[in-house]
């Protein structure tokens, strides 16, 4: 004990040396080090705070999807009978209501139709016009019951046809018929928001009433029409016809109305498959770009009242391919560049999707004699 006392009493008053003492800081020095580490801090938290308003607002992709469609191999055999559930029940996952709301000055019009999911990842097909000039579309998928934010990506109006996409990655794509695989008298379902009635889509049935039907008007010329006398309303638009299969054999796109002088009872119609599935990848090729430059032939067109098939000549404009061609007020144009013309509106539809350079041959009934002349097509004029 006294050892240890000694010890501890003599390391006690031993001098120990004092410690250095702190580096004193300029003033000026020092609040620059407060600010960057504030800087700092406020950087960190600045870029937290924007992933999670990135995360909680993202929105739709703006480019196409890359996914190839869900395409049937051609049948070799018929088509089974048609059981309505079943083959709406197969596409009814595939199917999606669509709202837009378009802003003019102090209106706001608000428009619903149908769309069909062409890949898991939210890229939509639907008709042009249901989402035309829209400020904000909305898309709601089956089974959901809030609406997504969708882009309109790309849109043709000559074609009636647009992609959207929505923020998804496991939709349920629709399953889409051989354009062969369609015949007069197949059973077919529409399916579609008709109306926007509350709930699930209405379906309704009928068959395909007639093929290569064709229509057009001042925004759009349509060939290749499915007509089925399945019962269509508005809101129907943009919704897929099936077969007995709940494979989309078509996109319902309008319906015919009587008229002053005229009837229509049951006059539905689809595009097909034959014509919408080039143009769902002419739409995917034409993003950010808009759609191509159709061909231009540089004539006014009028149905035949005699009862022949094909289109008259009204009008030939002044240097234009049809000039230069040798066509003449009142021909009668039968085919052109090898295809059969039905109507106004079918020739108006394939010189659409001729391409400007492009050397076409075109058939002519003139004065009870049929002649053939050659036409290069240009690139349509700016209005």
């Amino acid at each position: 004990m006294t050892i240890e006392a000694a010890v501890t009493i003599e390391a006690a008053d031993q001098e120990l040396p004092l410690p250095a003492p702190a580096r004193r800081l300029r003033p000026g020095f020092r609040w620059a080090l407060v600010v960057a580490a504030v800087a700092w801090f406020a950087g960190l938290f600045g870029a937290f705070v924007g992933t999670r308003l990135a995360e909680d607002e993202r929105g739709p992709a703006r480019t196409a999807s890359t996914l190839g469609l869900v395409r049937a191999e051609p049948r070799t055999d018929p088509l089974p009978e048609m059981d309505v559930y079943a083959a709406a029940a197969t596409v009814a996952p595939s199917v999606v209501s669509i709202h837009a709301v378009s802003e003019t000055g102090e209106l706001v019009g608000r428009s619903s139709g149908t769309g069909v999911v062409l890949t898991p990842d939210g890229e939509i097909l639907t008709n042009a016009h249901v989402v035309n000039g829209a400020a904000a579309v909305n898309v709601r998928v089956a089974g959901e019951t809030e609406p997504r934010a969708a882009t309109v990506v790309a849109l043709d109006e000559s074609r009636d046809l647009a992609l959207l996409r929505i923020d998804a990655d496991r939709l349920q794509a629709a399953t889409f018929a051989d354009p062969a695989d369609i015949r007069v008298g197949d059973e077919v379902v529409a399916v579609g928001y008709a109306l926007d009635l509350d709930g699930d889509p209405t379906v309704t049935a009928g068959i395909v009433s007639a093929l290569g039907r064709t229509s057009a008007d001042d925004t759009m010329a349509l060939k290749g029409l499915i007509q089925t006398d399945a019962p269509i309303s508005s809101g129907n638009s943009g919704g897929p016809l099936v077969n007995s299969l709940g494979e989309v054999v078509g996109i319902v796109t309008f319906v015919a109305l009587a008229d002053i002088g005229t009837t229509a009872n049951s006059l539905g119609f689809a595009i097909s498959n034959a014509e919408l599935l080039p143009t769902v990848e002419m739409l995917r090729a034409s993003v950010g770009s808009g759609p191509p430059a159709a061909g231009y032939l540089g004539v006014g067109l009028r149905e035949r009242t005699d009862g022949g098939s094909g289109a008259l000549v009204s009008e030939v404009q002044p240097d234009s391919p049809a000039e230069a061609a040798g066509l003449e007020v009142g021909d009668a144009i039968v085919a052109f560049g090898g295809e059969a013309v039905s109507g106004a509106a079918g020739l108006k539809a394939v010189i659409r999707d001729h391409e400007p350079g492009d050397e076409v041959v075109i058939d002519v009934r003139r004065d009870g004699q049929a002649l053939t002349v050659t036409a290069t097509l240009v690139t349509r004029p700016a209005d």
